[in-house]
């Protein structure tokens, strides 16, 4: 999201609010929901958990800039340093939220899909993959040494 042009802000669940919060308080339990499943008390994390989705819905809050090319005169400097004035001409939008809602809601769609295609390809590319049955020698776990210098 922070790609977006005039994007000047991103949280995701609770955001900038859980900065002020103890981790006590904050902390996002996992309960039985009344339907059966799984799920978090309250959310506060946004569907989101230490950058993996939890389940929950995934919520998040865009904080654009305002346009700063509007059509009133500017002061500004020049390149030698002296003042001088910056003045726009053409068709320039004075607020970005028409724009930003459907770009906002477009770049999720994205992301999510991208990363939809990501694990399917990860899939794939395991299917093709002989079982594993053995680990390597360097993943097995060294045996125990007992206190007689045996292994056990």
């Amino acid at each position: 999201m922070l790609s977006i042009p005039a994007t000047k802000a991103f949280e995701i669940g609770s955001g900038f609010r859980g900065t002020e919060v103890p981790g006590s308080k904050h902390n996002d339990a996992f309960v039985r929901k009344a339907d059966g499943r799984l799920g978090t008390a309250t959310n506060w994390s946004g569907g989101v958990q230490g950058g993996i989705t939890n389940g929950e819905d995934v919520y998040f809050r865009v904080g654009f800039k305002s346009p700063a090319t509007i059509s009133q005169t500017q002061q500004t400097a020049q390149y030698d340093g002296t003042p001088g004035q910056l003045a726009t001409r053409g068709r320039h939008d004075p607020c970005v939220v028409p724009r930003a809602v459907p770009i906002v809601e477009s770049m999720a769609a994205l992301v999510v899909m991208d990363q939809l295609l990501i694990q399917n390809a990860r899939k794939t590319a395991a299917s093709f993959l002989p079982p594993i049955t053995t680990l390597p020698p360097m993943m097995v776990t060294p045996k125990q040494m007992v206190p007689n210098g045996r292994a056990s």
